[in-house]
């Protein structure tokens, strides 16, 4: 009998966490000198033992698609997710949003200092792309080269930093205080950038572990774009209907600091009929692939009815 999407997600959780707390291990690698002991238990607070590991499912998943088992998958969806909880780490800093809880718990700052939560960011960068540069990453350098460029490309400058910087213009942190009326296209750009695109990347590395044709890694591609995009707004709604003991964070937050979400734009009605279309059009891309895609446009649907 197939394993649930549940099922699914835990397994690919439980195979993150184990390779994540394999290399967040306190002793010091060939080439290291030392691992301090703080940064350590700092970086292993922001990435072990929370989250649903999404990012690392839809990579293991978008592997399997091309007969890719999980053990040989889940050490490029761990360095995915070592990029997702560095970006937590540092969208919680006092200069980002100034949270304090994340996942329920403590943020890094909060828990231990400022510096330290900077660093432990920093290392939790530096590491998804050791992981990455890694024999077990794949045994083809190539393939190795082009995670290593697409992960980048999807964090950097014009993904997931460009993202967060847009969101801070946004918020009006450098035009005197006043939040930017931004238009839905705009709202998109930044959103596709900000969480978007290390969602989709998630889905295309599937096809680069897969050597897949142009076609298949099209498909993923543009099933990934509009996951993520749909994530984004199901996030929007909740920061709006939902609580922090349910989301497992301070709620509120995009209203208070006056950002700009398609939520707000569009009123709930409209943003829920958008999240509707992006889910058909998520499951729309799978076509290709037929019912081995059922798993991966069943995520599209959780996605857009999660409660945290």
């Amino acid at each position: 009998m197939p394993l649930s999407l549940k099922d699914r997600l835990d397994a690919s959780a439980a195979a993150a966490e184990a390779r994540l707390d394999a290399a967040l291990a306190g002793a010091a690698l060939p080439g290291e000198r030392v691992r301090p002991e703080r940064l350590m238990a700092a970086m292993r607070h922001g990435a072990l033992g929370g989250g649903k590991r999404l990012r690392p499912f839809l990579v293991m998943e978008s592997a399997a698609l091309f007969g890719i088992p999980a053990d040989g998958a889940v050490t490029v969806a761990a360095a995915v997710e070592c990029i997702h909880c560095y970006s937590l780490v540092h969208d919680d800093l006092p200069a980002m949003d100034n949270d304090d809880l994340r996942r329920g718990r403590p943020t890094v700052h909060r828990a231990y200092d400022e510096a330290t939560a900077i660093l432990a960011g920093d290392g939790l960068l530096t590491l998804a792309f050791d992981l990455l540069a890694g024999d077990d990453a794949h045994p083809d350098p190539v393939v190795r080269v082009a995670l290593v460029r697409a992960l980048a490309r999807a964090a950097g400058i014009g993904g997931m930093v460009g993202g967060q910087m847009l969101d801070l213009a946004a918020e009006g942190r450098f035009s005197g205080g006043a939040a930017l009326a931004l238009d839905a296209p705009a709202i998109r750009d930044l959103q596709a950038m900000k969480t978007g695109a290390l969602l989709a990347l998630s889905a295309e590395a599937g096809a680069l572990l897969g050597r897949a044709g142009a076609a298949e890694r099209a498909a993923l591609q543009a099933y990934g774009r509009a996951l993520g995009a749909a994530f984004q707004i199901a996030d929007d709604i909740l920061d709006v209907e939902g609580t922090a003991e349910e989301v497992g964070k301070k709620v509120g937050k995009d209203a208070a600091a006056g950002k700009a979400t398609l939520v707000s734009l569009l009123g709930l009605d409209a943003a829920r009929a958008l999240l509707d279309g992006l889910v058909a059009e998520a499951t729309t891309a799978l076509g290709p692939f037929g019912a081995r895609g059922a798993i991966l446009a069943e995520a599209a649907r959780f996605v857009a009815a999660r409660r945290s």
